[in-house]
């Protein structure tokens, strides 16, 4: 007979868990492992909303265990770390983004690549090795291996800063891989909701020239106003993509729509490459002719490793980066979840954890 989720370890958890493929969630009790001696446990303040928290909870990719507690971009303060913790002390600001776990000595953990670690282990929907469930960050509490913990620069907004846990290295990450960094080049950025917000930030502090390709042109002042975009491209509009082909050296596409790649193959330049990732449930089309004959490239990008993360929060805050949010209330994520189905979020909803749970 397993253990109930409250029984399962030693120290008290509550949060908000969905049961089943409604996705809704409600208040939750379960409990989390003693601190080791190489862990450190948070007091959770803050937890972003993440697109993968509606998939996971609603069980479209096909892979939800239930009950699960979403959550993967959690910011919060250490209130205990064991005593092989040399990195952080109690009191410190820290994060804990998508992964929790991995198995430290394959080629990629050797490689500071523990995003892509064949036994991974997520920060929620997935098991430890002990075989115990794994809960996210939609909680009052998390107790995670030091080495999958972030300091949080001291000038970071904790609320603002905790989207960049997931949204910020999902994009800084192929930026930086697929060497789309160069000052003075034309990045084109598809899709401008969580990632693709950011994505425009990023590359603004890297000196790019960033035009974003969206299907609403509603959002046009914003890109260029507010998020500091030079150029607005409406995807829908073919004369105005017309325009554009062949203009673009890199595109970052974040839609995790089904959509076509030809109009965005079209854009880049000889040479150009296309990074993918944002994660439709269906297989896209791929057109060969515009690769060969442009000699471009296609290639996606998944998070990426601690190391290049902390990498990533350390420039952001030297850039003075952050998500654009809205602070819910636990008891709001319901139509929080509803409104992030229609996009109906500028531009990451941001749990404030610590006042209402």
């Amino acid at each position: 007979m397993s253990k109930s989720a409250e029984e399962e370890h030693p120290q008290k958890a509550f949060g908000w868990a969905a049961r089943d493929n409604s996705g809704i969630l409600s208040p939750f009790r379960f409990s989390r492992r003693d601190n080791g001696e190489d862990d450190v446990t948070l007091k959770v303040l803050y937890c972003g909303v993440c697109h993968s928290d509606l998939h996971i909870a609603r069980n479209d990719w096909g892979f939800t265990h239930y009950p699960v507690v979403p959550g993967h971009e959690i910011v919060g303060v250490a209130t205990k770390v064991g005593k092989n913790v040399k990195k952080f002390k109690v009191g410190d600001r820290v994060g804990v983004g998508v992964m929790v776990g991995s198995c430290k000595t394959c080629e990629c953990c050797q490689q500071d690549l523990e995003n892509y670690c064949p036994r991974i282990i997520f920060t929620y929907n997935s098991h430890n090795p002990d075989g115990t469930r794994n809960y996210g960050g939609y909680s009052d509490m998390i107790v995670v291996d030091q080495r999958y913990v972030l300091r949080f620069p001291d000038n970071m907004p904790l609320d603002a800063g905790a989207p960049l846990l997931c949204a910020g290295i999902t994009v800084y990450s192929p930026m930086k891989y697929y060497g789309m960094t160069e000052a003075g080049k034309h990045l084109g950025v598809a899709g401008l909701g969580g990632l693709g917000h950011v994505a425009v930030k990023i590359g603004k502090a890297f000196g790019l020239k960033v035009t974003v390709i969206s299907s609403s042109p509603s959002k046009e002042s914003e890109a260029i106003n507010r998020l500091g975009a030079d150029s607005f491209l409406v995807s829908s509009d073919p004369a105005k993509m017309k325009s554009a082909i062949g203009t673009m050296d890199y595109i970052i596409d974040t839609v995790s729509a089904v959509h076509p790649l030809l109009p965005l193959l079209s854009l880049l330049k000889v040479n150009g490459k296309l990074v993918t990732v944002g994660l439709p449930n269906k297989p896209l089309e791929l057109p060969i002719f515009p690769l060969i004959l442009g000699r471009k490239l296609v290639g996606g990008s998944d998070s990426g490793g601690m190391k290049e993360t902390q990498e990533m929060l350390d420039f952001c805050a030297k850039h003075n980066i952050a998500a654009d949010i809205e602070l819910i209330r636990m008891d709001d994520i319901n139509t929080a979840m509803e409104r992030l189905t229609k996009s109906d979020v500028r531009y990451r909803f941001v749990i404030d954890v610590a006042n209402s749970l």
